[in-house]
């Protein structure tokens, strides 16, 4: 019967909200405005909110609900209010601000009220009829305390007070606390409707320091909110249809990331209406959001709501934990949202429609191999009809006129792929590179066709990688009708050696162009110049690191350890809500064995970067370690770097080795098998987002292959850098 009564009450509000929704035209403009705003649902001035009818606030939270959310939700609105309004009345005559549904992009969630009283901003996650404090909800409510504490431009030197109300709880908090931080961040409180007015008098009770902020209390909701969101975090808003400018920390990150996405639009537009074929180049500073530029093309061409044809992309990586990672971090917020919208969605469905337009390179290419005619005769490849047959528009080519390879650079040379096809596919006397294979494959279009390649420096981490030089050549050799556009930074000396001008000094089809270049980095919001530091630190300048540490270390902690163990403890002290931390090795330590670290046992990519502490194969349980290959263009916020011996310095110089699986480590002499193991390092020191422990094993004089002097060399070098020891 109570139930039954809910409902009627419920349907009740809705019709006194159609009322609301019918008279807009004739309201005040101050109850029209809050229909508008996409920032949250609701916003006034607490007297206000006091004196205002309760069916006039749920009217105007109704309304401007784009997502259409669930009748439950709705109706705990109703509650969220009356318990808002009785804990509000002792603070009737001071100033502050009620925002219900206060959405926070790089999240892609919204906040249930947001309170701004005296300086204090009162973040209140409510579970109806909950009776338990759930951990995930917890760190829910952090998480949103500490993305506005970090990001949040009116939030950054107020005092931020989470509080997560479980309405049927026997309990509330007694007792209020700062976090162990000293950051302005209250530790989580907990409690029931009952006791939320005194949770409030408990934190109002306590002295705070009076600042002069730049932003008012009034204006808070104005406010810049300006994160650095990891890549899963990024795309996901992407996908969600945020803009680039609300997923990006400061505005000149939003600008470069507009601006270079623009001009790749523009090349598709103009390549269409010419019915031609061109290819881009995007380079950018480490962090600097390559990939976000490639993801942002291909959701924006793909949008299966841009019209009943768009013009397909897909973005291509061979980096398969990347692709892996984003295409079920994607499907599972794709799956979230429509289940919050009263949908059932599943998520093999999800993931189905995400990898139309993310996809691992080598499916790709290994489509178009497929239909071609084997043996391959006189060096010249073609498409056999009998395997394949031919559309009107795009001739023997995929669906997509746009492929956005990332990280160009390590495709494969020709030496490379002939040998994989000959041992894997049976292919003889393959004439081609990877790269150019794409873009022959991409010339089969009849119409028209991009190929976008979003280019790192420094980067290359493995055998047969060719490099952007044979991008280069085969543009000139094979495919000189195509036009070319190059970020003007390509000739830069980490770009096939500085050669790129040279190699293309005799094609007439280039244009250069400044908005192909990412120049302002955005991995790390703690550390913008970590990624100079570390390459100081690779190239032995002791004194550059020292200076570019001294910028950074009151916000991004390094510190030095010998013990894995207390090596674990220090991550599991730093991180807050839902921060993610995990170890980092190199795919070549092999003697971390002895400390439970085997790097023959790859992890579970997918649940390593998803899935949080109750899972055994998440990084947070910290038994598994991820090397380059799983971490590249990934990041955690904190993580561990256990170093191993084979890469260790001595006498001033590092000196590179690779274990032999049995009795003793093998100098490496190749000076490109040298480049590689320094560049594992230069990825594995580059993925942490807030802070990172460094822990070089001490050895043993017991084992052979652990020596001391594989060690010591490499700690008593760090330690010069002036990081901290525990």
């Amino acid at each position: 019967m109570g139930m039954l009564h809910a409902r009627r009450m419920f349907f009740c509000h809705l019709r006194r909200y159609s009322k609301i929704k019918f008279c807009c035209s004739r309201k005040s403009s101050y109850l029209c405005s809050h229909f508008m705003n996409a920032r949250y649902f609701y916003k006034n001035a607490i007297a206000a909110f006091l004196r205002q009818n309760e069916d006039e606030i749920f009217g105007m939270l109704s309304m401007n609900d784009e997502y259409d959310t669930m009748a439950t939700q709705k109706f705990a609105w109703l509650d969220e209010i009356r318990l808002l309004k009785s804990t509000l009345q002792p603070y009737a005559n001071e100033e502050g601000w009620v925002v219900f549904e206060y959405t926070i992009p790089r999240l892609g969630k919204r906040i249930d009220v947001v309170v701004l009283l005296r300086e204090r901003v009162f973040i209140l996650e409510f579970k109806a009829g909950e009776v338990t404090f759930n951990r995930q909800d917890v760190d829910q409510v952090m998480d949103y305390a500490l993305d506005l504490k970090n990001f949040h431009q009116g939030s950054a030197n107020r005092m931020i007070v989470p509080i997560l109300v479980a309405t049927e709880s026997p309990s509330y908090s007694t007792t209020v606390m700062t976090s162990h931080y000293d950051d302005g961040v209250y530790e989580p409180l907990m409690t029931n409707a009952e006791g939320l007015s005194r949770v409030f008098e408990l934190v109002l009770q306590q002295e705070v320091e009076t600042r002069q902020e730049a932003v008012s209390l009034a204006d808070w909701v104005k406010s810049r909110y300006a994160p650095t969101p990891t890549i899963i975090e990024a795309a996901s808003a992407l996908y969600s249809r945020h803009s680039v400018e609300e997923i990006t920390r400061h505005e000149a990150e939003g600008e470069q990331l507009d601006r270079t996405t623009d001009y790749v639009l523009k090349v598709i537009h103009d390549t269409k209406a010419r019915g031609g074929k061109s290819i881009c180049f995007v380079t950018g500073v480490p962090g600097a959001g390559k990939t976000l530029v490639g993801l942002n093309v291909a959701i924006k061409q793909s949008d299966h709501e841009a019209g009943e044809n768009p013009d397909l992309a897909v973005y291509l990586s061979g980096n398969g934990p990347l692709v892996q990672v984003l295409t079920e971090a994607l499907a599972r917020d794709k799956k979230r949202q429509k289940n919050e919208q009263g949908e059932k969605y599943n998520i093999t469905d999800a993931r189905r429609e995400v990898s139309q337009f993310i996809q691992i390179i080598h499916r790709y290419r290994d489509n178009m191999l497929q239909k071609l005619r084997t043996p391959v005769c006189d060096g010249i490849i073609e498409i056999d009809p009998e395997k394949e047959l031919k559309d009107k528009r795009a001739g023997y080519a995929e669906v997509e006129n746009i492929a956005i390879f990332d990280e160009a650079q390590r495709s494969w040379d020709k030496e490379h792929l002939a040998s994989w096809l000959k041992r894997k596919k049976g292919i003889n006397d393959f004439p081609m590179s990877e790269g150019e294979f794409l873009i022959w494959s991409l010339d089969q279009r009849k119409d028209w066709a991009v190929i976008v390649c979003l280019v790192g420096g420094g980067q290359e981490i493995n055998t047969g990688e060719a490099g952007i030089s044979e991008w280069v050549r085969a543009m000139n050799e094979t495919f000189p009708d195509w036009q070319v556009y190059i970020s003007s930074q390509l000739t830069a000396k980490e770009y096939a050696e500085g050669k790129v001008e040279e190699l293309l000094r005799d094609n007439p089809n280039v244009i250069y162009s400044d908005d192909l270049h990412l120049a302002v980095s955005m991995r790390s919001f703690r550390a913008e110049s970590l990624s100079n530091m570390v390459h100081s630190l690779l190239d032995g300048d002791v004194k550059s690191v020292q200076e570019h540490y001294a910028k950074i270390r009151d916000r991004y902690p390094i510190v030095l350890i010998r013990d894995v163990e207390k090596a674990k403890q220090w991550l599991r002290s730093k991180a807050r809500g839902n921060e993610r931390y995990g170890l980092v090795v190199s795919s070549k330590a092999y003697r971390l064995k002895p400390l439970a670290i085997d790097v023959r046992c790859k992890p579970d990519t997918v649940h390593w970067f998803l899935d949080d502490i109750d899972d055994v194969r998440s990084s947070l349980f910290l038994e598994d370690a991820a090397s380059e290959f799983d971490i590249q263009g990934l990041e955690l916020d904190w993580t561990c770097l256990i170093w191993d011996g084979d890469l260790h310095y001595v006498d001033g110089q590092w000196d590179y080795y690779e274990f032999n699986g049995g009795t003793r480590w093998n100098r490496i002499n190749k000076e490109e098998r040298k480049l590689y193991q320094l560049n594992a390092y230069r990825v594995l020191l580059t993925r942490a987002r807030q802070g990172m422990v460094i822990c070089v094993p001490e050895g043993t004089t017991k084992d052979s292959t652990r020596l001391p002097e594989f060690y010591d060399g490499t700690y008593e070098y760090l330690k010069q850098m002036g990081f901290e020891e525990i």
